[in-house]
């Protein structure tokens, strides 16, 4: 990944708090603001997140194509940044948007529509009366 001048770093209070993968990679989970259905899941490094939290639009670094890319410049499928946070450990992002179209590039409204459920025993919660654990 390309390195940033130094006018464009992103924010030291902001970069501390990440905890980067060996690639230097946080996971980003997108979710329309209003709904709360989650979208999808992309990566970003340092300057990928100072570009979503500066400009408004998200930006990914795409791992297939070695370069930054903000969502929705040749598609039309734009994301708006309405919030970032980050979590606990600082491994990962939670991006809320305001999607316009499709957030999957294969044109589904999701990427988990677009990948589907897989088979899952459903568990469910003990009972307070002192059901099976």
């Amino acid at each position: 990944m390309p390195s940033s001048p130094p006018d464009t770093l992103l924010d030291p209070a902001v970069a501390d708090r990440l905890t980067r993968d060996d690639h230097g990679l946080v996971a980003a989970i997108v979710q329309q603001h209003d709904s709360r259905e989650v979208l999808m899941l992309g990566w970003m490094d340092d300057e990928a997140l100072r570009r979503t939290l500066t400009t408004g639009r998200v930006v990914f670094w795409s791992r297939s194509r070695q370069e930054y890319w903000r969502k929705g410049d040749t598609s039309g499928h734009a994301q708006y940044v309405k919030a970032v946070s980050v979590d606990c450990d600082g491994d990962a992002l939670l991006v809320e948007v305001d999607q316009v179209g499709a957030a999957c590039h294969t044109g589904a409204h999701t990427c988990f529509e677009a990948g589907g459920p897989l088979p899952a025993v459903v568990g469910t919660r003990p009972t307070e009366t002192g059901g099976p654990l």
